[in-house]
């Protein structure tokens, strides 16, 4: 069934309670961890189907209304083929008068729900984020198309000392590569000192800027260019618990917030090429104390991740990092020269598979 029709439908089961003097409601998925399941065959995040619902009511009238508002733009951007950005979102529900909502995240919100009931993406919606997507240097030749549809070659070697930028949505998109790996990278800075320097020249390989936690449309490129083109995935983050749970869980099982689409913006079978705590005491890296909030990221991953639950090569490493009380940055390999993460670290990397996290691959 299409979006479009499984807003009608929902609209028309609404009306016709609504006419028969009962209370409608819209039944979400729960989106926490406590509500998904983990296993390595299906190598991301499922939903085990907790729902939450919302009954119309005196209390909850105002978002009941605010999800019908939603749902109704939703299908007209399907109808008339346009797209509005999450923030454009936000700005047209001023007109909704009593429904508007006060801040985005609000509204966010209400959209993700959305998202989740009907188990689609939010593109599919019509809505698209307004984050970057992310930066792609190296042995890649994409193929977009230009705004009459015609087809284009984006040869990412040739892009002098700046880079392709990932679109936001990424669906339509083809591609020609001989490179060995991707190599997903946490900050822009190391990623500039990379392409800068050319290595993927050097050790014929995709270099991604992730920036951050992976966008949604950087998750779905990475996934896209592994599975069709058979490149495997190596992900290189601080060694930290932000980089480890946040950034390379997020891109390789997903997340509870978003597992009614992690079958398709999770990369399964991406390889932990970070930090470790290993590597802190193995190259004599500088560090920084362990913040609280790093401290009850590990604790709560300790206690409710069914990712780690599942590894005990991750169990033993964020005890590990407790244990030191540290962290430390991709930026420390600086310390023994700038291009040390070119000349020693990431060589290291390649030759022994035991260094990464978890290592029996």
């Amino acid at each position: 069934m299409t979006v479009d029709n499984q807003i009608n439908e929902t609209a028309k089961k609404i009306y016709e309670k609504i006419l028969k003097k009962k209370k409608p409601e819209l039944k979400v998925p729960l989106r926490s961890l406590n509500n998904v399941n983990y296993n390595e065959k299906d190598g991301y995040f499922k939903l085990k189907g907790i729902m939450k619902e919302r009954t119309l009511t005196a209390s909850t009238v105002k978002t009941f209304a605010q999800s019908l508002k939603m749902m109704a733009f939703s299908k007209n951007l399907i109808k008339t083929e346009d797209i509005a950005t999450k923030r454009e979102v936000y700005y047209v529900s001023k007109n909704w008068k009593e429904a508007m909502f006060k801040e985005q995240p609000e509204s966010d919100t209400v959209m993700d729900d959305i998202e989740a009931m009907f188990l689609v993406n939010r593109e599919q919606l019509g809505f698209i984020a307004d984050e970057h997507g992310g930066d792609v240097a190296g042995q890649l030749i994409v193929h977009d198309k230009d705004d009459k549809g015609k087809t284009i070659k984006i040869d990412c070697t040739k892009m002098g000392s700046g880079a392709y930028s990932i679109p936001t949505s990424v669906e339509h998109l083809k591609f020609e590569t001989k490179a060995k790996f991707v190599l997903a990278i946490e900050t822009k800075g190391m990623f500039e000192r990379l392409n800068r320097h050319g290595y993927w020249k050097k050790a014929s390989c995709i270099l991604i800027s992730m920036g951050g936690v992976p966008s949604r449309a950087c998750r779905r490129f990475i996934r896209k260019l592994s599975e069709e083109k058979k490149i495997p995935v190596y992900v290189f983050t601080d060694g930290d618990p932000y980089g480890w749970m946040n950034i390379y869980r997020t891109l390789k099982v997903g997340s509870g917030n978003a597992a009614h689409i992690n079958e398709y913006f999770c990369v399964p079978k991406a390889k932990f090429f970070g930090i470790t705590a290993d590597d802190i005491e193995k190259y004599k890296l500088p560090t920084h104390p362990l913040k609280e909030v790093d401290i009850k990221r590990i604790k709560d991953a300790m206690k409710n991740d069914p990712f780690v639950h599942n590894h005990k090569e991750w169990q033993k490493a964020l005890k590990k990092l407790l244990q030191m009380k540290v962290r430390s940055e991709q930026q420390a390999l600086a310390k023994h020269g700038l291009n040390y993460v070119m000349t020693k670290y990431l060589p290291d990397k390649l030759k022994d598979k035991k260094s990464w996290l978890p290592w029996k691959y």
